[in-house]
């Protein structure tokens, strides 16, 4: 897959496994890397820093019992709203491509 898109799809799934709770940089990444084997590591890092500095994302740090505090993830209103947007262009996407008659 084309780099340019493989950043937006994992933008869109970073966001969407966000929408609903906060997780933390590692819970997060070994969740995206289940559906994105290929990925590495250190590039679903990058996207999630691009998302903070974006104001997609915020970050707080909580205690953890093995160790140092973690970074939990959660999104953000302007966040939501940019996923929204991602996923009205996904669903276009797919959509013009099913009426090509390209079978997915």
């Amino acid at each position: 897959m084309d780099t340019q898109m493989k950043k937006g799809v994992l933008e869109m799934c970073i966001l969407y496994k966000l929408k609903d709770k906060e997780l933390y940089g590692y819970e997060l990444m070994k969740s995206i890397k289940h559906f994105f084997p290929d990925v590495y590591e250190g590039s679903i890092y990058t996207i999630l820093r691009r998302l903070n500095s974006l104001g997609y994302t915020q970050i707080t740090k909580k205690k953890s019992l093995n160790g140092p505090p973690r970074k939990y993830y959660s999104i953000t209103q302007t966040g939501l709203n940019y996923l929204e947007q991602m996923l009205a262009e996904w669903k276009t996407i797919v959509k013009n491509v099913a009426e090509l008659g390209i079978n997915i």
